[in-house]
């Protein structure tokens, strides 16, 4: 008697059934969550807020791994080479967006070696200047920046870091001459910013805020889209001199290209929801993140906007760091 269907037919049945089985059994292990940069700043900082409520609701261990060095890109690199099955993660950063053009010896393509998850949150910088600059306002300080040309400074956290490229940014919309002094971290630019020998720095806000209320700093504008809650009379750089300006930090989760759609989906959905908590809510704000509840998609079509437009600020800035 024949089979009611062929072999070939069967076959792929079966295959088709250990598939689901497969998605479905997802996760059996624990989750290697690869942070490409140093325990306790802001990037492993806000992995660990995610990983430690992700663990009990997958039913898995979301074990965070530092993996440090060259701007968040070796760590990243090990993760677009990882197995696409749902159990590598990576945390992503503006960084990434930066480091596609910054870079010329990347062993990885940024858009097409990761597929996006979830978008954590969105960061701003805040245009800080210290108490010997004149500038009270955006507007004053490009008249101080374009009747001393090449004179005036801007401190980062190291070339190609957001807080570089924030600044470079601000010279190529506002159409002024500053010189860049990179220094090794945000901390030490900050102290010399209030020393006087920094003229501006475009800070990561959280760590700015401390100095900005106790009055070492002033604070110009911010560079988001809104004005900050926390900072309600400081303006954004657009509405103060600059239309059209916007930069942002920003930290999301990515995995190896191909992971499989029911995978990314589920920790989308997981990860929005945990973002939504009230203690998570607390700790994002404490580190001045903006919930941006982004699908896969749109996180992709966020990051080819992203990579787009610091592509045209690190090429007209020269900057590079290979």
């Amino acid at each position: 008697m024949p089979l009611p269907f062929p072999h070939a037919a069967l076959a792929l049945c079966l295959a088709l059934s250990a598939t689901l089985a497969h998605a479905q059994a997802w996760p059996s292990k624990p989750i290697r969550y690869v942070v490409p940069y140093p325990p306790a700043g802001a990037t492993d900082i806000l992995a660990r807020i995610v990983a430690d409520k992700l663990g009990p609701v997958l039913g898995q261990p979301v074990v965070v791994d530092n993996k440090p060095g060259a701007a968040g890109n070796i760590g990243t690199t090990e993760v677009a080479r990882s197995p696409a099955d749902g159990y590598t993660l990576v945390q992503g950063t503006v960084s990434a967006s930066i480091s596609v053009t910054l870079y010329t010896n990347l062993t990885y393509n940024f858009e097409r070696d990761l597929d996006p998850v979830a978008m954590i949150g969105l960061v701003p910088n805040v245009m800080v200047v210290g108490q010997l600059v004149p500038a009270k306002t955006v507007k004053e300080f490009i008249a101080l920046a374009k009747a001393q040309p090449g004179k005036l400074n801007f401190g980062s956290a190291g070339s190609g870091s957001s807080i570089h490229m924030s600044g470079e940014l601000f010279k190529l919309m506002a159409g002024i001459d500053m010189v860049h002094v990179p220094y090794k971290g945000s901390a030490p630019a900050m102290t010399d910013l209030i020393g006087g020998q920094v003229t501006v720095m475009f800070d990561n806000l959280p760590s700015s805020m401390p100095h900005i209320k106790s009055g070492k700093v002033r604070a110009l504008a911010v560079t988001s889209a809104r004005r900050y809650p926390s900072l309600p009379d400081v303006p954004t750089v657009a509405e103060a001199g600059v239309p059209g300006y916007e930069a942002y930090a920003w930290f999301g989760i990515l995995a190896p290209k191909g992971t499989p759609k029911e995978i990314v989906s589920r920790l989308n959905a997981e990860v929005l929801k945990i973002l939504q908590l009230p203690d998570v809510k607390e700790k994002l704000d404490q580190q001045g993140a903006i919930y941006t509840p982004f699908t896969p998609d749109d996180f992709r079509a966020f990051i080819k906007t992203d990579v787009q437009k610091w592509s045209k600020v690190v090429k007209a800035s020269g900057a590079k760091v290979d």
